[in-house]
This record gives C-alpha cells, structure tokens and sequence, in this order.
C-alpha cells in the first residue's frame, strides 16, 4: 500500500514543497521527509479525511517547520563562499513561477500549491483551517498577484 501511495503523491508533493522553499534539493529532502513520517504514521491513519489530503497536510507542516527553521538562521549567516545553485532543468517560466510562490505569505503558498495540484477547495480550507470561500477569495487573489507579476516578467 504505501509504495502505491509514494508513486501515486511523490510528484505532488515535491511541486508542493517547491512552493514552499523554491529549492529544488531542499524540496527533495522535504518531499522525502514527508513520505517518512506517512511511512511511520500510515497505520494510524483513521480515514477521517482522504488520505490525499492527510499526505498534504504532514509535507504543509513539514515546510512550514522548515521556514521556521530558516527564519531562525538567516542565509546571511552561512559562509559567503557557499554558491547557490540553480536548477537548469526547470524552464525559466517555472523557475518564475516558484519563485513567485516563495514570495507569497505563508497561507498563501500552501493554498496557491495545493490548488496548483488540483486539490478540491473544500479539501484546501480544510488542510489550512480556514473556510471554504475564504480559500475561494484568496485563490483568486494570488492568482492575480501571480498574473501581474508575469506580465513585468514578460515585459
């Protein structure tokens, strides 16, 4: 059962945890780390939600706890000799687009990767705990935040 649940959700959540961190090995790591914890947790799960949105729920909070972690230790802390590191496989557009989610509010990069993968809104506003036309009103925002700062790149 769980390797059908790794090969169904592992792209899923890898794009969800792009959104978060806009790296491409860090979101590997997260991505993986999630798939660890539903390993571990897997026969505790009650089916009271689907278990697309439970797998969602624990990569969220892995990323969440992720940025915490990095807002306590700022890059400007970390050696000047370290160079970053693009992923060139990804198509510019894509890379813009990442990028534009990192910048978003935290609640706003969850919702916008979640809707990104097609994830129903009820399931959305349940995952983030807030409701359904809310989750409805910030969708739309986003997106057009998203629009607007595609038409400059663009430009």
């Amino acid at each position: 059962m769980f390797e059908e649940i790794y090969k169904n959700y592992w792209q899923r959540i890898f794009r969800l945890c792009m959104g978060y961190v806009n790296d491409k090995d860090l979101a590997k790591d997260l991505a993986q780390e999630t798939f660890i914890v539903v390993f571990k947790k897997l026969p505790e799960f009650r089916n009271e939600a689907k278990i697309g949105t439970w797998i969602f729920r624990i990569a969220s909070n892995i990323c969440l706890r992720q940025i915490e972690r990095q807002k306590r230790y700022p890059n400007d802390e970390l050696p000047k000799n370290i160079s970053e590191e693009l992923a060139t496989d990804i198509e510019p557009k894509i890379k813009f687009l990442y990028k534009c989610i990192s910048e978003l509010a935290e609640t706003d990069r969850i919702i916008i990767s979640l809707e990104l993968e097609n994830i129903k809104q009820e399931d959305i506003a349940n995952i983030v705990g807030l409701s359904n036309t809310n989750v409805r009103v910030r969708i739309h925002r986003i997106k057009e935040k998203i629009r607007t700062k595609f038409r400059q790149y663009e430009q």
